[in-house]
């Protein structure tokens, strides 16, 4: 199972996506280390191989699945032990198996789950034995570790599964001296049925405050110059440097950069000379300036100060960023990884303060708040 742990290796410049597991080496001793699974099917068990030479290296025992007692064991500047009666639950087989459905959910590709829920499917659609020893022979190539989950039913697990598969007078993984009665089996049947039921609702099901991800294709908000006042400025009207005047504590400053920057200096001096100045990136004329105690910490909420008085400012650019419902904005800054998204290399954060701003624009034309 993938979770959380998500990882990549560039190949000739393309990101391969990947994850990873824990796993032991056996290198004369016993070394804990990480077993890293790529989308193009390569493994790193200290060295990319392919799948089939990592079944060999599992056969052979260098990636190791029987601990014995008395072993020495060391996780890499971490700590080294010795074992004592350990337990594994994990053969050549099994972790085999698990590797394989990684390398399909990396894929987007059916796993084992998903082949064994699809001849369930297909079982419940005509029910013959030919199509239930189908779904068990399915359902038992499911690696051991997974099974329990592959119902995503955390009360039931997989006896639901094991019962249906089964059938009456079967016997289950479970409860092998105990066969399956045929009330068990109509209620595994009865828990399908009602399954598919909810799986067909689902897609028309919608959170309750919204969707999760944004509905409009991002924007990107690129450098572009000269920027000149337009009545139709379209996304460059987003730009901080976009001449759009504004008033902060009385002082008029040309653009949102030109305000962003004189406020992070306390040289009088700096501040005149960024506030009058006719580039439209000044803060060539701040940088050797001193910076206000505590800037780096203020910044974020200084510069949604600046977007808000904006766009409060400028109705037309208010509603410029409107129209961008709820697209995620895509900013750069060649100067800063911090505001700059920068082909994935930045933070975005100017982007993410526009998304505020623009939601909280959205709220004061909805009446609320």
């Amino acid at each position: 199972m993938i979770g959380n742990r998500i990882t990549h290796r560039m190949a000739d410049g393309i990101r391969v996506p990947g994850t990873w597991r824990h796993a032991f080496i056996r290198n004369g001793d016993y070394h804990l280390t990480d077993l890293f699974i790529y989308a193009d099917g390569l493994i790193n068990c200290w060295g990319l191989v392919t799948l089939d030479e990592f079944e060999r290296k599992l056969r052979s025992g260098w990636v190791a699945t029987e601990l014995p007692e008395g072993g020495r064991a060391s996780g890499h500047e971490l700590a080294g032990w010795t074992f004592s009666k350990p337990r594994t639950w994990l053969t050549p087989e099994l972790l085999l198996a698990e590797v394989r459905d990684t390398i399909d959910q990396l894929n987007g590709r059916p796993d084992s789950t998903d082949r064994c829920l699809d001849a369930v499917d297909a079982f419940l659609a005509d029910r013959t034995e030919e199509k239930r020893a189908a779904a068990r022979a399915a359902y038992l190539a499911i690696p051991e570790t997974q099974r329990h989950y592959a119902l995503g039913d955390m009360d039931r697990k997989d006896w639901p599964l094991q019962v249906l598969v089964a059938g009456p007078g079967g016997q289950v993984e479970d409860w092998p001296d105990e066969p399956v009665t045929q009330e068990d089996y109509d209620e595994a049947v009865a828990y399908f049925e009602d399954r598919a039921k909810w799986i067909a609702e689902r897609p028309s099901r919608a959170p309750a405050d919204g969707p999760t991800t944004p509905v409009a294709p991002a924007v990107h908000l690129p450098h572009s110059y000269p920027l000149k006042p337009s009545d139709d400025p379209g996304k460059q009207g987003l730009r901080n440097d976009y001449p759009a005047p504004i008033d902060v504590d009385g002082v008029i400053y040309p653009t949102v950069t030109h305000a962003y920057w004189a406020l992070s200096t306390t040289d009088p001096d700096a501040r005149a000379a960024v506030t009058g100045a006719d580039t439209p990136i000044p803060r060539g004329l701040a940088a050797d300036a001193t910076r206000r105690d505590g800037w780096e910490q203020a910044r974020a909420s200084v510069m949604t100060s600046l977007l808000r008085a904006k766009y409060t400012q400028h109705p037309h650019l208010a509603e410029v960023l409107v129209t961008t419902g709820d697209a995620t904005l895509i900013y750069d800054d060649a100067d800063s990884g911090f505001w700059g998204d920068n082909a994935g290399r930045g933070r975005n954060w100017n982007g993410r303060l526009l998304e505020l701003i623009r939601s909280e624009l959205h709220a004061r034309q909805a009446g609320i708040g």
